[in-house]
Formats: C-alpha cells, sequence, structure tokens
C-alpha cells in the first residue's frame, strides 16, 4: 500500500533526473513532506502537447510525445465514472491486476506515468497485537511510522497511472471541466534484508507491510513512459519488482500521522520507536 509519501525536490531538479522537456511555472509544488491522498503531485509523463501536429510529406501527422512535468491529483476517477468520488478509494493499483480491472486498465495501455518522491511512509502494528485487534480484545494500538527510501539517497519513482475524467456539471470553458489524476501501482513487499535496516525493528519491507510501491529503477523509465507501447503482456515484464536490496527503512516521528503537520522534521530518523509504539 502507498498512503502517504514525501517528495521534496522541486521542477529544477526532476527536470535533470527525468529529462523533463516541458513543465510550467504555474504548476510547481512547494516541498510537501506528508502527501496524502486527493492532494496535488507532480507527475512525469510522455504525451504530445496539445494542438500541437508535426509535417510530413505534405500531410499532418501527430507531433512525437514530450516528457512533462505535470501537476495531477492524487486519486484516480475513470473517464468512464459518473462521478468523481471514486477518488479516494483509489490511490493505489495493484500491480498484479492492474491490467484487467476496468478501472486502470486502459490506462495501463496507454497512460502511463511516474510519481517522483523522497520516500514513503508505514506504519507497523506488531502481529500479535494486530490479531488481538481484529478479534476486539483491546484498544487499536499506537503504530509506529516508518520512512522507507532508496539507500543511496536516489529519487524513489513509483509507477503510477493517469486519467482524464469530465466534470459534464461544468461548461466547456470552465477550468475545472476536466480533471487529471493518477494512482499509484503496488505490489507485494519485498522479504529480503533491507539494505540499512534500524537496530530495532522491521529487517525487511514485509516486516512492515505485506505492499509496497513499485520503483522503477531508471533502465525503465523510458520504456514505462513510452505511450506507443500498448500490449498488455509487454507491458507487464515492467512490473516486476525491482532488484533487492535498494532500500532502507528508519522510524520516524508519529507526527507524521497527522495530515496536517509537514515539514522536513517529519523525516527525521529516530534512534528508535516511540515510547508507547510497537516495534
Amino acid at each position: 500500500m502507498c498512503g502517504r509519501y514525501a517528495a521534496s525536490r522541486g521542477p529544477e531538479d526532476l527536470a535533470g533526473i527525468f529529462e523533463i522537456e516541458k513543465w510550467e511555472p504555474e504548476e510547481t509544488l512547494e516541498p510537501d513532506y506528508n502527501v496524502a491522498p486527493t492532494k496535488e503531485v507532480h507527475v512525469v509523463l510522455d504525451r504530445p502537447l496539445k494542438d500541437v501536429t508535426t509535417a510530413s510529406n505534405s500531410s499532418s501527422v501527430p507531433a512525437r510525445p514530450v516528457r512533462q512535468l505535470r501537476k495531477l491529483k492524487w486519486g484516480l476517477v475513470p473517464s468512464w465514472s459518473k462521478t468523481p468520488e471514486s477518488a479516494f478509494k483509489m490511490i493505489n493499483a495493484r500491480a498484479e491486476t492492474v491490467h484487467e480491472k476496468p478501472s486502470y486498465r486502459r490506462a495501463f495501455t496507454s497512460r502511463r506515468c511516474i510519481i517522483p518522491a523522497d520516500g514513503y511512509y508505514e506504519w507497523v502494528t506488531g502481529s500479535q497485537e494486530r490479531d488481538l485487534e481484529v478479534e476486539g480484545k483491546r484498544k487499536r494500538p499506537r503504530k509506529q511510522p516508518y520512512f522507507v527510501l532508496p539507500a543511496d539517497g536516489s529519487v524513489f519513482a513509483m509507477a503510477g497511472l493517469y486519467e482524464f475524467w469530465r466534470d459534464r456539471t461544468l461548461p466547456d470553458d470552465h477550468p475545472q471541466a476536466w480533471w487529471v489524476t493518477c494512482s499509484v501501482i503496488t505490489t507485494e513487499a519485498e522479504t529480503t534484508p533491507l539494505a540499512v535496516a534500524p537496530a530495532e525493528g522491521p529487517n525487511s519491507l514485509a516486516d512492515i507491510h505485506p505492499r509496497m510501491p513499485l520503483m522503477l529503477t531508471p533502465d525503465r523509465w523510458d520504456t514505462w513512459l513510452d505511450p506507443s507501447r500498448t500490449d498488455p503482456e509487454e507491458l507487464r515484464s515492467l512490473l516486476d519488482p525491482p532488484p533487492a536490496g535498494l532500500m532502507r527503512a528508519y522510524p520516524v516521528s508519529t507526527l507524521v500521522s497527522n495530515v496536517r503537520n509537514n515539514g522536513p522534521e517529519l523525516l527525521k530518523e529516530l534512534d528508535g520507536p516511540e515510547e508507547g509504539t510497537l516495534f
């Protein structure tokens, strides 16, 4: 699962990392250390610029895809949806079924993107306490948040999908007539040891949570973003998890559990879990 992440890199930094050709200054977002569902987020995508064609043999043909940095809303609304109410529920798409689910399969074949992050947050509940919670034998335990990121400090490139939705209640010229939304693809969490594990706590990503965002290594970026690649079977090979041993995780303050808290202090590594939390 991916329900919260941090994104502090600005457009200039992202432009260099992803070889961005086009971004609008008015779409610049401030660093966000507590990105939550339905927020606006930066997304990398390859798409022809609107109303641009090129001349070829005296005829007009669609322009080539241009790598863009866009501002989208996190929480996908399918094009056929009657209302945008699904956005909060569709923040994640499972890699195992994304090619067949009606809400995602069209975007999977033609509207793929990368959602840049510093890393993501996940909360740990110990197995015994979780069982008791399910049985209703004790109050909900206080969970310890962890921050998960590439061990080498590089960008965490999350595989994503994006979609267009038309609000039919608004006129064509209304600035909110079109919504452009996105979803993060998730996969099974790694069971192999972390590259850097906390001294006290989980030793693998699967010890933290059974799911994780699908991270794309740089060798997959161009193929993933290429809208001319539409064969579902070929694309499914890009959904393989990244090589093991690339990630680290460390405990952070429970302040991140409140979406109103936001700042670089949320990424500060703690020596161990906070008192009263699990692990």
